[in-house]
């Protein structure tokens, strides 16, 4: 069976291997000059940066995709577990580093702030009991086919429903559970992981810290950008045609049915068409003509980013690879973003892959990626936006991690800086193909967020399918890895 897929990114790279390993004949297209999508690199100087994703999580979603191609993961790719998950730093001077074991995390967080350590071990095991009841059906299951609600899984989990925070906030289920305002805080951030706000989202999110301190934070071997290579590889071993710098123009209809795609003024002909270009996009360049899900296309954008991209000529002994330096007010600061600007109070978040993989920066300096979660793009003056953040930026890192030996030095944070580049909203857009800048599609911002994403499929088209981060499960490494296996598997049977 043909089978075309638009877009190199991680998803459409592991639904690619999924339908060769399936026996079909697979053609990827792809606008960028390489596979990857928001999971690609590039160097500045001496400095080695992953442009996207940081964080690793649900490593065996990857081994399986080599289990499945009968390859041994460790033959092609390796990742290491980190001992702390986030270095996290509070304006006050308090900080803690959060072990990436769920008992070692109660236990440090009982001794760092003081409460019970039964209060963090049982919101633990309530988000490891909501992930086991709801995490396996709705993010490893379509959630717009008639047979998922008719599995005795799925009934038994919509049973357990009133228990499971859906009509509470993050932010409420934490402060009933955790109390103390810092680690409220910190637990409210994985509201981020999908480009939501914790004082909206539903409280049912509260299961994503069980993917970090249960299953475990990862880094690969070689970066992040090991995860897309390695498994472009593995499509090419398996005979995946792919075409770079080849942007698709069209998706072909004839009736109701998909024939192919157009690129470059050349129509290639298909029984599928696998699309991984955000869905709003798709619809409004790819699919003329088409029926619009209006409903699904309205719903509220996720976040986006301004990022950092920073070659640091020093170490930080004080840094690990993940760290989060919180802003003051935190519900001030998703009050800003909802209203499209971004706060005089930002939470900022440094990531240093070269703490691990050494040749990521010249030796005596590391690679920073400094990412603030910024509004989806809707027209906004970024030039000067980000003129200000990035001064805001460098006045809270001075504060916290160079003050007061800075003064004895007369050195500034931007004196260290070797390297830069800058990514705003409408870069991201421009490179990966995401509708406003949003990282991850729509937000998670109201209690049916869930059922409201598009489907892995058109009802309105035969042979046309959906994944990535803008449609179900949601954006993230793992969640667009489950997106690949559950089209795959409706394509499949």
């Amino acid at each position: 069976m043909q089978t075309i897929i638009i877009g190199a990114g991680i998803a459409g790279l592991a639904a690619a291997v999924r339908l060769a390993a399936a026996g079909h004949q697979v053609e990827v297209f792809e606008a960028n000059d390489g596979p990857g999508g928001k999971l690609s690199q590039f160097s500045l100087g001496g400095y080695r940066f992953d442009f996207g994703p940081s964080l690793f999580t649900m490593p065996q979603y990857v081994d399986e995709l080599f289990r499945m191609a009968g390859e041994e993961p460790t033959e092609y790719f390796n990742y290491v577990r980190l001992p702390e998950v986030c270095h996290y730093w509070w304006a006050d001077g308090t900080r803690f580093s959060a072990p990436g074991d769920t008992d070692q995390l109660a236990d440090a967080a009982a001794e760092t702030f003081g409460v019970p350590r039964g209060r963090v071990a049982g919101f633990m095991a309530d988000a490891a009991r909501k992930y086991e009841l709801t995490g396996r059906t709705f993010l490893e299951k379509s959630l717009h086919k008639a047979s998922t609600w008719l599995d005795w899984q799925v009934a038994g989990a919509m049973l357990r429903i009133p228990g499971l925070d859906l009509f509470q906030s993050m932010h409420a289920v934490h402060e009933r559970d955790l109390g103390h305002p810092k680690l409220v805080q910190l637990f409210d951030r994985f509201a981020t992981y999908n480009g939501s706000n914790p004082y909206k989202a539903p409280g049912l999110l509260s299961m994503i810290p069980h993917f970090e301190h249960h299953f475990g934070a990862y880094l690969p071997e070689g970066g992040m950008y090991d995860i897309s290579q390695s498994i472009y590889a593995l499509a090419m071993r398996l005979g995946v045609s792919f075409h770079f710098n080849s942007r698709v123009e069209e998706i072909l209809r004839e009736g109701r049915k998909v024939c192919g795609v157009r690129v470059g003024g050349r129509e290639w002909t298909a029984e599928n068409v696998v699309c991984n270009m955000d869905v709003w996009l798709a619809y409004d360049r790819l699919l003329p003509g088409a029926k619009r899900p209006a409903r699904t296309l309205s719903q509220q954008k996720s976040t986006s980013a301004v990022i950092f991209y920073w070659g640091i000529r020093r170490e930080f002994p004080e840094l690990g690879v993940h760290n989060i330096f919180f802003s003051e007010d935190y519900a001030r600061e998703f009050t800003a973003l909802e209203a499209g600007e971004l706060s005089d109070d930002v939470t900022v978040y440094v990531n240093v892959s070269s703490k691990i993989v050494k040749e990521d920066a010249p030796a005596g300096a590391e690679n920073w990626f400094v990412m603030v979660n910024a509004p989806a793009d809707t027209g906004q003056d970024w030039k000067s936006m980000v003129q200000t953040l990035r001064a805001r930026v460098l006045t809270l890192l001075q504060k916290r991690l160079l003050a007061p030996a800075s003064a004895a030095e007369n050195l500034t944070l931007e004196d260290l800086i070797e390297e830069e580049r800058i990514v705003t909203p409408p870069e991201i857009e421009r490179l990966t193909g995401s509708h406003q800048g949003a990282l991850y599609g729509t937000s998670s911002n109201n209690t049916m967020a869930a059922f409201l994403r598009h489907p892995n499929f058109s009802r309105k088209i035969d042979g046309l399918y959906f994944l990535g981060g803008s449609v179900h499960p949601g954006g993230g490494v793992p969640l667009c890895l489950l997106s690949a296996k559950i089209t795959a598997g409706l394509m499949t049977g």
